[in-house]
């Protein structure tokens, strides 16, 4: 039985909480960035197959801003943050004062990447906080690193490994902005590929082991 298998509702509902109280963490983080306040909630905890999960960042060739990350410390596994072209765009608008930035024209400039960047690591490492404050587990991330590139190209590397073992991922999704109805409300989808061994670590020290 792959260990994907095992994981049941009450592991994916356990996940969701985890990543909700480190989307309260980074919502508080940018709302200090950009002076205003903004909210954030995980809507979705799924396990989706690869090609499900390619198709759910808007399929292979669709060209998106993704942040990577590998996670360290007593679990591994990798990280992505992606998000759609115009919806980084906008956030980065937002982040740094630039009116009408587009990702048109190369070379990208270095302020509108570098606030990218930043957007990834205060995510990512807010949801590894909250998850290590869960497990009691040592978990970092590695500096982030930004693509801009089609879907496929951007998150093939980091599965090149785990394909060995199973052809499914559990996708966080994530919601960002400052009214969740309006139409400025930025939406990502952060792709948690820990290394197979590594969900064992993480639901044992939950207190809900993977059985099978």
């Amino acid at each position: 039985m792959s260990y994907i298998d095992k994981i049941t509702s009450v592991h994916l509902d356990i996940l969701k909480e985890i990543g909700n109280i480190g989307a309260g963490h980074a919502a508080t983080s940018l709302s200090t960035i950009l002076g205003r306040k903004m909210n954030m909630n995980v809507p979705h905890v799924r396990i989706l197959s690869f090609n499900e999960m390619i198709e759910l960042a808007g399929g292979p060739e669709t060209v998106v801003a993704s942040v990577f990350l590998r996670i360290e410390g007593d679990v591994q596994g990798n990280m992505f943050f992606i998000l759609p072209l115009e919806q980084a765009a906008h956030f980065i608008e937002q982040m740094t004062g630039t009116e009408a930035f587009s990702f048109d024209h190369l070379p990208f400039p270095e302020l509108a990447l570098s606030a990218l960047s930043e957007l990834g690591n205060i995510l990512s490492g807010s949801y590894l906080s909250s998850l290590s404050d869960f497990t009691k587990l040592s978990l970092y991330p590695s500096v982030p690193a930004l693509c801009i590139d089609m879907v496929g190209a951007t998150i093939s590397a980091g599965l090149i490994e785990l394909s060995q073992v199973s052809d499914f991922v559990i996708v966080v999704e994530t919601a960002i902005g400052e009214d969740v109805e309006s139409s400025t409300f930025i939406n990502g989808h952060f792709f948690f590929l820990l290394d197979p061994e590594s969900y064992e670590i993480v639901f044992h020290s939950l207190g809900v082991p993977l059985h099978g």
